[in-house]
């Protein structure tokens, strides 16, 4: 996610102090993103640095509230124009640790599994819990936890289905055919 334009688009919405971006960040996305105040601050100060926002000195109050410029301004059109890239997510920890751990000896790959699929369930019981909780005018929050849910569920989904591949892996011997080999999962307690 993109701090950068996460604060771009709340002060894109008005002057606004450090804190308070802080705030508005927190209550926009139901508190599900960790995001503390000194990364807003080194954030900000970077934005400066490029000019896309200012202090506005005008202001008499003790903390001088940021606001967008104009390059802020053009580099928040940007990226509302530009579509988000997914194909980051193929460096997502929890698919590198499991296939990783399907060749790695020693390693009980459907224990591992089971542990993901207890924390996942555990955390979509939360953020159901806390979707329940949002007031219906809050939108924001309600469309951030929606897609935690959606997200967890599918990947309770996919737990399933790589389960499901390592219990056929396990069940099939590796036979010597013309087809070019591929490795075969290799999971604590079953020989090759």
């Amino acid at each position: 996610m993109s701090v950068k334009h996460a604060l771009l688009a709340l002060l894109e919405r008005g002057q606004s102090t450090t804190y308070q971006l802080k705030k508005d960040f927190d209550r926009t996305t139901s508190q599900t993103w960790p995001l503390n105040i000194g990364q807003v601050s080194s954030t900000l100060q970077r934005l400066s640095r490029d000019a896309l926002v200012e202090r506005d000195e005008s202001d008499d109050a003790v903390a001088e509230p940021w606001k967008l410029t104009a390059a802020g301004h053009a580099e928040l059109e940007r990226w509302w124009a530009r579509p988000v890239d997914r194909e980051q997510r193929g460096r997502d920890e929890l698919i590198v640790k499991i296939a990783l751990a399907v060749d790695a000896p020693g390693v009980d790959v459907t224990l591992l599994i089971q542990r993901q699929r207890s924390a996942m369930q555990r955390l979509l019981h939360d953020v159901t819990r806390a979707r329940r909780a949002v007031l219906s005018d809050e939108l924001a929050a309600r469309l951030v936890l929606d897609n935690h849910i959606f997200a967890t569920e599918a990947e309770l989904r996919w737990l399933d289905a790589v389960e499901e591949e390592v219990a056929r892996a396990r069940a099939t011997p590796s036979t010597v055919s013309d087809a070019p080999a591929v490795a075969q999962p290799r999971v604590a307690g079953h020989a090759r």
